[in-house]
C-alpha cells in the first residue's frame, strides 16, 4: 500500500493542488495537521482535505482557528492569520476541525506506525533536531512516527543506539523532484513529509511524501506551485504582507 503523507497545508490551496497533481499513485492519504492558518483559502483547503481521506491528526493552528485554543502563544502575524481564518471558515468546516483527533493516532492495519502533529508526548512540541528527537526515538513503542509541525522535510532515526538526522538531497529548487530511501529493520524513525503550504527549509516548493508499506520505502517530494496566486490571495485578504513574501523564500 502506498500512503500519501500531507502536513501543514495552512490554507494554501495552490500548493495543495500542486502536490496532488504531482503525487504518484497512492491508496490512502494521511494528514498530519495544520490544515488551516497563515494563508487565505481555509474553506477551499478544508473541503479538499476532507475529501481526500479519513486519517487525520489535529495541529496547533487547527486548534486555534477552531477556538479550542487561543492565539496567545502565537506570534502576532500567526495570531492575526488564525483569527482571520476563524472569521472566514464555514461553520461546517469549523465543526469538522474541532473534531479532529489529538495525536498520537494509530491504526490497527499499521501496527508499527503512529501519527502525531508535534510529538507523541506533546502534540505541540517542536522536534527540530536530533536532541529533540532522542526521547521519542529511544522510547517509542512503534517503529515509525510520522510528524509535522516544524515544516522541515526529513527524518530522524536511531539504530544501534545512535541517533542521526537525514534530509533529502535535491538538485535544484526550480522543478518537481523526488528523493527516496529504504527504511531499515531494527531502526526507529521520526519522519516529517515537510509542509505543503509553508515550507521553512529554504526551499519554496510545496513538500509531501509517500510511504510504501510493502517495500518499506519513503519517497520525499517537492513541487513548484502557483506562488503568485497564493500571494495575491493573501494580499487581497489584507493579511500581513509578510505571510505572502515569505512564501517565495521558503522561510
Amino acid at each position: 500500500m502506498r500512503i500519501l503523507l500531507l502536513s501543514d497545508i495552512h490554507s494554501n490551496i495552490e500548493a495543495l493542488e500542486a502536490c496532488l497533481a504531482a503525487a504518484p499513485e497512492h491508496d490512502r492519504v494521511f494528514n498530519l495537521g495544520d490544515v488551516v492558518g497563515y494563508a487565505a483559502s481555509p474553506n477551499e483547503v478544508t473541503a479538499r482535505a476532507r475529501n481526500l481521506g479519513e486519517v487525520f491528526v489535529r495541529g496547533n493552528h487547527d486548534k486555534a482557528v477552531s477556538g479550542i485554543d487561543s492565539v496567545e502563544s502565537f506570534n502576532p502575524v500567526a495570531g492575526l492569520a488564525a483569527l482571520w481564518n476563524r472569521e472566514h471558515l464555514d461553520s461546517e468546516h469549523m465543526n469538522w476541525l474541532r473534531e479532529l483527533p489529538k495525536g498520537p493516532v494509530t491504526l490497527p492495519e499499521f501496527p508499527d506506525v503512529q501519527l502525531v502533529h508535534g510529538a507523541p508526548d506533546d502534540e505541540d512540541r517542536y522536534v527540530v533536531n536530533v536532541p529533540d528527537a532522542i526521547s521519542t526515538l529511544a522510547t517509542a513503542e512503534r517503529a515509525i512516527t510520522f510528524f509535522g509541525h516544524t515544516h522541515l522535510q526529513g527524518l530522524f532515526r536511531m539504530r544501534a543506539g545512535l541517533a542521526e538526522a537525514v534530509y533529502p538531497e535535491y538538485a535544484s529548487i526550480a522543478k518537481a523532484e523526488t528523493w527516496g530511501l529504504e527504511l531499515e529493520s531494527g531502526t526507529t524513525y521520526m519522519i516529517n513529509p515537510g509542509s505543503v503550504g509553508q515550507p521553512r527549509d529554504g526551499d519554496w516548493r510545496a513538500a509531501f511524501a509517500v510511504f510504501d508499506t510493502e517495500q518499506r520505502t519513503m519517497t520525499f517530494c517537492r513541487t513548484p506551485y502557483n506562488l503568485r496566486s497564493a500571494q495575491e490571495r493573501i494580499f487581497a485578504a489584507n493579511l500581513p504582507p509578510r505571510l505572502a513574501t515569505r512564501l517565495a523564500a521558503g522561510r
